[in-house]
Formats: C-alpha cells, sequence, structure tokens
C-alpha cells in the first residue's frame, strides 16, 4: 500500500519539539520514506510545509507536545504511535500508558533505579522502549508490563484495552468498526456522498474521523457513533454499537497539568481564572447543561474539577454564580512546557492570539467562539444545528476554521452562526482594536 496510510494526516498543525531533523524534499511521500529512516531517535510524525518543500522529521507526535496552528503545514503522525489500545498481547503497542494496573508509575526503562533492568533501549532496540511507557518487549502473555516506581515491587502489568472493532469505548469517537446501518435498521448514508442528505462530514473536511464508507462514526462528540441514513425522511441516527467489556484507557502524562488544550486535563482545580467556584458536573444548578458524567464515561467529569471535554480552547466549568454560565481556569503548564516553547523554533505561520479586530474585522484572524449573547458558535464546516452557505470550500480565503469568529462577507463586524437551534447566528463577543487605545 501507500506509505502514507500508516500516518493520520492534519492539515494546517505545526507541532513544537526539540528532537527533529530538517530536510528538503519534494512531496509529502518522500518526508515520510525520511521518517521511516530515521536513525537519530524514533520517528513517530513528520511535517511538511507545500511552499517551502520543507520536511522535519519529529520524535513527538499530537499527544506528547503543544500544536500550533500553522496555515502552511502539514502534520502526519505514525498511527501506531497514537493507537491507545492493543492487540492480542500487545507486542506491538506503542501507546503512551505509563502506569500499571495498581496505578503505580513505571520507571524510564533507560534508567537502573529503583530496578536495574533486564530490557532496555540498547539491547532492545525494536521494541519501543522509550520513555516509561507500557511495553512487551518479551512477549508476556499477560500483555504489556514495566518496571515500577515502587522499589517493593520490581514490575506489573498494564491495563491497555483490546482494540475491539465489534465494540466502542467511551463514547466511540475511536470506534473503526464496520457496522452501517442505525439503531432502527435503516442503512447509512456514506459519508462522500450528498444525497439524500447534503452535510459537512466529508471525508474531506475531516480527514482524522475515518469517515470511510457509511461505516457509523462519532466526529463531533455525539453520545454515541450515528450516520446519515438512505431513508430521506430521516436525517440522521445513532447506531447500536456494544460497549467495550475492557475498561477505557486512563489518561496518559501530564494529565495533572496543561498540555495542548488540556483535553487531558484531570487534576482536581475547580475554580475559574476569575475566581468563581465551579459547580459539579452532576448538578443542574444553577446551570442546565448536557455534560453528565454519566453519559460521558472518559472525560473525566468528576466532581466540581476543570475539564475540557468539548475540544475548547482550554480547560473550564460552569460556575456557582448564577449570572456567569462558564470560564476558562488558570491551568499550570507541564513542566518543561514554557521553556520548551522559548527554546524552539516556531514558524512564521503561528498566529498571534488576536482579541480585537480591525475595521470590519475581515483580517480577523483570532479564537474567539462565542457570540454577544454568550452563545457558543457552530462549526463552520458543520450543518448543526444550521444550515448555511458559508464554507471553508466556497470562501477559502476567509478562514473559516473550526468555529472561530470570522466575517466571510463583510458584515459590520465578526460573526458566527450559533449552537442555540433558535438563534441562527449572531455578532461575535470582541471589540475594536481602537478600542483599546482610548484612555
Amino acid at each position: 500500500g501507500d506509505i502514507l496510510d500508516g500516518y493520520l494526516r492534519t492539515d494546517g498543525v505545526w507541532i513544537l519539539t526539540r528532537n527533529k531533523q530538517f530536510y528538503k524534499t519534494n512531496n509529502e511521500k518522500e518526508c515520510a520514506e525520511k521518517c521511516e529512516a530515521e536513525r537519530n531517535f524514533i520517528c513517530r510524525a513528520f511535517l511538511f510545509t507545500r511552499k517551502t518543500l520543507q520536511c522535519l522529521t519529529l520524535a513527538d507526535n499530537s499527544k506528547m507536545t503543544v500544536t500550533f496552528n500553522s496555515t502552511d503545514a502539514v502534520l502526519y503522525e505514525k498511527k501506531v504511535y497514537l493507537l491507545q489500545c492493543k492487540k492480542g498481547i500487545g507486542m506491538d503497542y506503542r501507546g503512551t500508558e505509563a502506569k500499571t494496573q495498581r496505578g503505580i508509575i513505571c520507571q524510564k526503562w533507560a534508567e537502573k533505579t529503583p530496578h536495574n533492568p533486564k530490557y532496555t533501549p540498547e539491547k532492545y532496540p525494536y521494541a519501543g522502549l522509550d520513555e516509561n511507557y507500557c511495553r512487551n518487549p518479551d512477549g508476556d502473555e499477560n500483555g504489556p508490563w514495566c518496571y515500577t516506581t515502587d522499589p517493593a515491587t520490581r514490575f506489573d502489568y498494564c491495563r491497555i484495552p483490546e482494540c475491539e472493532s465489534h465494540c466502542m469505548q467511551c463514547n466511540g469517537e475511536d470506534y473503526h468498526g464496520e457496522v452501517s446501518q442505525t439503531e432502527s435498521g435503516l442503512k447509512c448514508q456514506r459519508w462522500d456522498a450528498q444525497e439524500p442528505h447534503m452535510h459537512a462530514f466529508t471525508p474531506k473536511h475531516f480527514p482524522e474521523k475515518d469517515l470511510k464508507m457509511n461505516y457509523c462514526r462519532n466526529p463531533d462528540g455525539e453520545l454515541r457513533p450515528w450516520c446519515f441514513t438512505t431513508s430521506p425522511s430521516k436525517r440522521w441516527e445513532y447506531c447500536n454499537i456494544p460497549s467495550c467489556t475492557t475498561h477505557p484507557p486512563t489518561s496518559g502524562l501530564g494529565s495533572q497539568c496543561l498540555s495542548g488544550k488540556g483535553e487531558d486535563y484531570r487534576g482536581r482545580i475547580a475554580v475559574t481564572e476569575l475566581g468563581n467556584a465551579c459547580q459539579h458536573w452532576n448538578t443542574q444548578f444553577p446551570h442546565r447543561h448536557g455534560w453528565i458524567p454519566d453519559r460521558y464515561p472518559c472525560k473525566g467529569l468528576e466532581e466540581n474539577f476543570c475539564r475540557n471535554p468539548d475540544g475548547e480552547k482550554r480547560p473550564w466549568c460552569y460556575t456557582v454564580n448564577s449570572s456567569v454560565r462558564w470560564e476558562y481556569c488558570a491551568i499550570p503548564s507541564c513542566e518543561g512546557t514554557e521553556q520548551g516553547i522559548a527554546g524552539m523554533n516556531v514558524p512564521a505561520q503561528v498566529p498571534l492570539p488576536e482579541e480585537c479586530y480591525r475595521g470590519k474585522g475581515q483580517s480577523y484572524r483570532g479564537t474567539a467562539s462565542f457570540t454577544v449573547s454568550g452563545k457558543k458558535c457552530q462549526a463552520w464546516n458543520s450543518m448543526f444545528p444550521h444550515r448555511h452557505e458559508k464554507t471553508p470550500d466556497r470562501f477559502p480565503n476567509a478562514d473559516l476554521r473550526e468555529n472561530y469568529c470570522r466575517n466571510p462577507d463583510g458584515d459590520n463586524s465578526p460573526w458566527c452562526f450559533t449552537t442555540d437551534p433558535s438563534v441562527t447566528w449572531e455578532y461575535c463577543s470582541l471589540q475594536r482594536c481602537d478600542a483599546y487605545t482610548r484612555e
């Protein structure tokens, strides 16, 4: 097959890492060949820039470090290093679980304390013995294991779920099975088709969501996998995918601090950055909401701790203040992140945060995603809950990324469609830049 089949492609993303190598290549395939042949480190991903034809092989992937928006870049990550489940006894498992089944932190494979290891990266260079991740270098029938940081316990097994294609973990966001009919028996519409239902969930728009054929998927964080149906009278419906019997993967590295958008943050901070106490996730007062812990078992919605279940810019929570529905939380960055960013070459394409707009805001490229009344913006390539024609394909120069406020049609200021079914669109909660310079 194609060498790129083993990689997950993400457009417009730059990844920061100290361990990288620069190459001049003509295309992505040549860059992938450089990654496969890399001997300076384990190559888990590569970046390719279309304009400069620059290839960067990387030791890290998006699960291990921070990412930035970068218009010209394409990130390719080796799928094997993104997979958080095991096949069989897991000899090829390359995920980032680093705790044993009893919760003990794993010892790094290259270290000799508290246990002197038999299996080391030098002796077993192809066993993936990097960091302190669970591995199975000796083909143990009980699956991946690690030496532990507990002097009284030399090694222990890790709890790694099976890659079961016939069942789903959590809410099925990683389901890759081949069920193609809904729970009521309707046949699913192909994701690359627009009949009988027009939609924006195409493989082109969501290359990382595995929208193959007409298989049930969960590309938008719904309760479980679903599909558009081939019945003109039924737009979409959930699929009947059973839950896996094995435990879902536990949160990985950096869970007590902020890494990336903080979707893996599992710390105990429960107050917003402006000092408001957080509302418990399992309560509906003072704010009613849909993030109910039982519905989303893998989002870490415990107590009233700050979390990021919906891919926001960083962890947040509903507040106990009835006049403030939600706010972001101040989560400390993971150790070394700030120093790491300072010591790395950030590409010129990475935009600085913008909190204001100039003129009518047609050049605004910030990441604000809420309206003047506090409603969350609908993604531009989504047709839920509002169908529209302001798509990235129709307005290629308007930077209609994610659900960020934009002004593609020359309106008075940046705006967006809202996620409130009763309100189609609103202007965004942004000020003109000259408002900040007034006394």
